[in-house]
């Protein structure tokens, strides 16, 4: 079985929402962020492999961008057909 890792990302995301909404709930029927603050943490433990992910993603695709170019810009090296004189014959040397 593989691991669907879009399915996580799914699963932490609401969870983090739906923890975020009890504490902003919570908060304002008691008045009190500090009897909350675990539930607001649940919601930030939720949110910080998220974040880490999609810095990583936008990176990589930094990357494979300016492999691209790199690629798309690096000059032609060699001649078609091998490069060397026609007839496989030696060219004269220069002194």
């Amino acid at each position: 079985m593989k691991f669907d890792k879009s399915l996580l990302r799914t699963v932490l995301f609401a969870v983090g929402v739906v923890a975020m909404v009890i504490g902003i709930y919570q908060t304002v029927l008691f008045n009190s962020l500090v009897r909350n603050y675990e539930i607001f943490m649940v919601a930030m433990a939720c949110w910080m492999p998220l974040i880490y992910w999609r810095q990583q993603d936008a990176v990589a695709a930094k990357l494979a961008e300016q492999r691209a170019k790199a690629a798309k810009a690096a000059p032609k090296t060699g001649k078609p057909g091998g490069g060397g004189p026609k007839g496989g014959k030696p060219g004269p040397k220069r002194r």
